[in-house]
């Protein structure tokens, strides 16, 4: 594997935000295209697609384009196989967010992308896992300079 290939754990309030998008220029949505055409390496666990699924199908989106996405997890998706002693307490205010801590580190992620204040209070870097939001992993993905905040 090359060494500047982007691997990432996308939390789930990314994946939503590109669900519930209206605006084609969502960098959420964008993010979603991209991964599917192969610029970055999403990773997840079985409980991370699980609650993906979750939070999706409590949502008012059309079930097929649920459906759609969940199997291209599977199909375009790497999956990092969690056992739970690999989930350790990293979120203090939140630990639901464990499991994507876990994911992130055990797959050998480059980032974490959240907009959770509860994961974004590990800072910038967490045991070599960069986290960022997902206009700044966007900037990386298109090779753009980020902007100086983060």
């Amino acid at each position: 594997m090359a060494t500047d290939v982007l691997r990432a754990v996308l939390d789930t309030n990314v994946i939503v935000a590109a669900h519930l998008s209206q605006s084609p220029r969502s960098p959420t949505l964008e993010l979603l295209n991209r991964w599917r055409r192969g610029e970055f390496v999403l990773l997840y666990s079985r409980l991370i697609r699980q609650e993906y699924a979750r939070k999706l199908n409590a949502l008012d989106i059309e079930q097929e384009r649920v459906a759609d996405f969940l199997n291209d997890i599977l199909y375009l998706g790497m999956r990092v196989p969690l056992r739970s002693m690999q989930i350790e307490a990293a979120v203090m205010a939140d630990p639901d967010d464990d499991v994507f801590v876990a994911c992130a580190i055990v797959g050998k992620a480059t980032h974490l992308v959240t907009y959770d204040p509860h994961i974004r209070d590990l800072g910038r870097e967490y045991r070599s896992v960069q986290i960022v939001d997902a206009l700044h992993f966007l900037y990386l993905v298109r090779g753009d300079k980020p902007p100086l905040s983060s």
